[in-house]
């Protein structure tokens, strides 16, 4: 359930990551330390949560510029777009813990006593020791294999702990009525299409506006163009591929990748490991 992707200078190991992967929840753990890898504008389908160890993380997200020093808690909702980058050439070491929407749900259910509605975190940079800790804790079982107990005790400690002390009752901004339509429209025809293609002319004719004003509703409402976001879902396809064992060459072509090697490219650039690495994380 672990995979690594290592990167070397001369023998000196500059950009590394392990990666776990739940066999049966929506769950995944990331421990990484990157000096020259850039993130490419992404989100993630899952809350995402971080301490950074070492260093500094410079990113983006929201349309605001911030960085994650030593010690510091990130905290991403699903679908925020964010990139990232160290901050320094010394680079940055950072562990990541991904947790579904539904678990969440849950886990604050669980907490509360009845069905609770989903936190909003307004700020993605937290300074939070206790947070940070649990943060530590609960990624440190995941990877070194904690009976399910342990895991399930760090998780509920962790989700409440973040979500009482990082939240805020700030609602998304609004974008203009006809605004959030055009978008709205728009990401539902890229979603029918499924993995094919569509042209700037398809969502323009779907939504009844130019191609112009198609690409900044939708960057308004959704934080990155409609291109990015279609090269998005084709990642989180081909990411499910590889969970089934696929071969990377088939996935590739049914992705609207040009080869194994720009799949690999772009899988990296979202992900920060290979498919290959992903993979052997998610087989073990």
């Amino acid at each position: 359930m672990r995979g690594a992707v290592p990167g070397h200078n001369g023998g000196v190991p500059l950009d590394w990551s392990r990666y776990w992967h739940s066999a049966d929840r929506p769950l995944e753990a990331m421990h990484a330390h990157f000096e020259r890898h850039v993130y490419h504008r992404h989100s993630h389908e899952s809350y995402s949560f971080g301490v950074t160890e070492s260093g500094a993380q410079a990113f983006t997200c929201r349309g605001e510029a911030y960085t994650s020093a030593t010690g510091m808690v990130m905290a991403f909702n699903p679908d925020d777009p964010h990139d990232g980058h160290a901050g320094d050439e010394l680079g940055f070491t950072y562990r990541m813990v991904h947790i579904g929407p539904d678990l969440v749900g849950d886990v604050l259910a669980d907490v509360a006593g009845r069905p609770n509605g989903l936190p909003l975190f307004a700020d993605p940079v937290i300074e939070d020791p206790l947070i940070a800790r649990n943060l530590r804790a609960l990624h440190a079982a995941l990877l070194g294999g904690a009976p399910a107990l342990r895991r399930d005790e760090l998780l509920t400690a962790t989700v409440a702990a973040v979500s009482r002390r990082a939240t805020r009752s700030v609602p998304r901004p609004r974008t203009p009525r006809d605004a959030a339509r055009v978008a709205d429209v728009a990401r539902r025809l890229i979603h029918d299409a499924d993995l094919e293609d569509v042209t700037a002319d398809d969502l323009a004719a779907a939504t009844g506006r130019t191609r112009y004003a198609v690409y900044r509703a939708f960057r308004s409402a959704y934080g990155m163009a409609p291109s990015d976001y279609q090269r998005q879902l084709r990642l989180r396809a081909a990411r499910r591929m590889i969970a089934q064992g696929r071969p990377l060459s088939d996935i590739a072509a049914r992705t609207g990748f040009a080869d194994q090697a720009h799949l690999t490219r772009w899988f990296g650039r979202y992900y920060g490991i290979t498919p290959g690495g992903y993979r052997l994380a998610v087989s073990g």
